[in-house]
């Protein structure tokens, strides 16, 4: 099975910038995406970022206005999550994820990992 490990996470200024890496243990499946998601204390997991793992292509919530970059090394088995110009409301635990995009974006896909806990102050 894949298993996924977060990793980057921490304490930043509003403003400041962090980068979240996600390994993925084995190789990813064909037709497979990876993907991040968040979650505040008593607030829902909500959706991120996607990348489809054979040809690069990206979707993004459009709430994060283009401050959020999501990209993949194949070589590596990782993924990585760009954040800059972070807000206080970007605070939450950080969850990296594996599916087939479908099931990302309707919130049942199979493979999490642990999350990082991503932290802003204002």
């Amino acid at each position: 099975q894949v298993q996924l490990v977060e990793s980057g996470g921490g304490l930043v200024q509003a403003g400041g910038s962090l980068r979240l890496s996600c390994a993925a243990s084995g190789s990813i499946l064909s037709g497979y995406s990876m993907g991040w998601f968040r979650q505040a204390p008593g607030k829902e997991r909500e959706f991120v970022a996607g990348v489809t793992w054979s040809d690069g292509s990206t979707t993004y919530v459009n709430s994060l206005k283009g401050r959020f970059t999501i990209s993949r090394d194949r070589a590596l088995n990782t993924v990585y999550l760009q954040m800059n110009n972070l807000k206080p409301e970007d605070t939450g635990i950080y969850y990296c994820t594996s599916d087939v995009m479908q099931a990302i974006l309707d919130g049942s896909s199979h493979y999490w990992g642990q999350g990082t806990q991503v932290t802003v102050s204002s």
